[in-house]
């Protein structure tokens, strides 16, 4: 048997960097094994669909063991890695030690809350299916108690509907878009005591426009087309406290019946376990290779990954990063084990997209900027033709045909406690266990 055969790659995470490395070193005479808490790889940027009943867990979620079917040297392992010992090299799990010749580790990151994590219970972020079926069950659950407290004669007119969305980064763009559509279209004639049109949908950027890792023109065609949409933008407005059912910037408390937190991003907590040094968002600063400093045989990829391209900015935390670093990694192992050097990352940015609504959209292709129904375009095929599995997009492309004709959102599950922090209660006493995804 050929030495190579018994060379040991280990993969933690299954997103976009674990995945297309497992992929592309599968092809190789190595033995990997891919580790994930859970057990399917999901579409993330099609979240925002899930949490505006859009689409169903089930479209942008894809079981990671039927990716990697074909693969006979991958073994896939739903686990938690707990800690590592790169001098002995081995991934520390729960029950028991994973020995390994190379580390791949791309466990992505989380929502960050800028030293205030008690704030999270009151204003859920969206990096999860789970976040996403929780956003969903605020959004509906929203309208519904509203709908039981004009019912019931106790409130004086319509109960003030407020959603606020914190962050005018692509994900607050996308959400606070949708979320104002679905208000003034999708459940338009569906109540009789409340009119949900009347709903405000209220984005909070704490610096100066939306939209700030695009260009001036962009930034400023889609505060247009927010606005055309019905949102409300608020720019330079510094989020100070949440509480249930407010937001407060300094001395101005806005009241909100749902809070969607979408301003920061915190890297995943292995990063830190590794031993090397991070930025302050506990992303790893990698060498030029992807490498841990000190550690050749480890590479950190995707979201946990801090470095800078040949203009000095930092990479985004973006999936086309994520599936360029995962593809050079495996061909620099690979290279290596036939004796070749190792080539430094580079990335080829093919342009960026951030979609705002139905047919709203703005895109930057370098040079040429484009926005409104264009970019729209744009975005749906390039997405439909990332999501893995031809089920998953035949199911994609039927539901936004849908909607984009009849304005419907065909995933309108609430499921889990029906009430809200912050919510009077008094007109919501009905209640059942939380549930796990549906």
């Amino acid at each position: 048997m050929d030495q190579n055969s018994k060379t040991r790659v280990v993969i933690i995470g299954a997103g976009f960097g674990g995945l297309i490395a497992a992929r592309a070193l599968a092809r190789y005479p190595v033995q990997i094994t891919l580790i994930d808490r859970r057990n399917f790889h999901t579409f993330q940027p099609l979240l925002y669909q899930v949490a505006t009943a859009g689409l169903s867990p089930g479209e942008i979620a894809t079981p990671i063991r039927w990716i990697m079917r074909n693969y006979r040297n991958v073994e896939v392992l739903m686990e938690e890695v707990k800690d590592f010992d790169l001098s002995r090299r081995v991934v520390k799990l729960p029950e028991g030690e994973l020995p390994y010749d190379y580390l791949i580790v791309a466990a992505g990151a989380s929502h960050a809350y800028f030293g205030h994590d008690e704030w999270e219970p009151f204003a859920p972020g969206l990096k999860t299916i789970e976040d996403a079926v929780e956003i969903r069950r605020r959004v509906l659950l929203a309208f519904e108690l509203a709908e039981r407290q004009a019912a019931s004669g106790n409130s004086k007119g319509q109960p003030a509907l407020n959603f606020v969305v914190v962050g005018g980064g692509p994900t607050g763009v996308e959400l606070a878009g949708t979320l104002a559509e679905i208000a003034r279209r999708a459940l338009s004639n569906e109540f009789r005591c409340i009119d949900p049109r009347r709903t405000r949908v209220i984005l909070l950027e704490g610096g100066p426009r939306v939209l700030p890792s695009y260009p001036d023109d962009l930034s400023r065609s889609a505060e247009e087309q927010l606005r055309h949409l019905g949102v409300e933008v608020q720019t330079s407005a510094l989020v100070t406290r949440v509480e249930p059912g407010s937001v407060s910037m300094g001395e101005t408390r806005l009241p909100a019946a749902v809070i969607i937190w979408a301003a920061g991003v915190a890297a995943s907590p292995l990063g830190k376990k590794l031993g090397g040094p991070v930025d302050r968002a506990g992303r790893v600063l990698v060498n030029p290779d992807l490498s841990l400093p000190g550690h050749p045989e480890v590479f950190v990829l995707g979201d946990l990954a801090a470095l800078k391209d040949e203009n000095g900015k930092w990479l985004p935390g973006v999936a086309p990063v994520a599936m360029q670093e995962g593809r050079a990694t495996a061909h620099n192992i690979a290279a290596e084990l036939h004796g070749e050097p190792r080539k430094n990352f580079h990335y080829f940015n093919k342009g960026s997209l951030a979609t705002i609504g139905r047919a709203a959209a703005v895109a930057d292709f370098g040079k040429l900027h484009i926005s409104g129904f264009l970019a729209w375009l744009a975005w749906l095929f390039i997405h439909v033709f990332f999501l893995i599995g031809f089920r998953n997009r035949i199911m994609v492309m039927i539901q936004w045909a849908w909607s984009y004709f009849t304005h419907e959102r065909g995933a309108r599950l609430i499921t889990g406690d029906t009430r809200l922090p912050g919510w009077d209660q008094s007109q919501a006493e009905i209640a059942v266990p939380r549930s796990k995804v549906s």
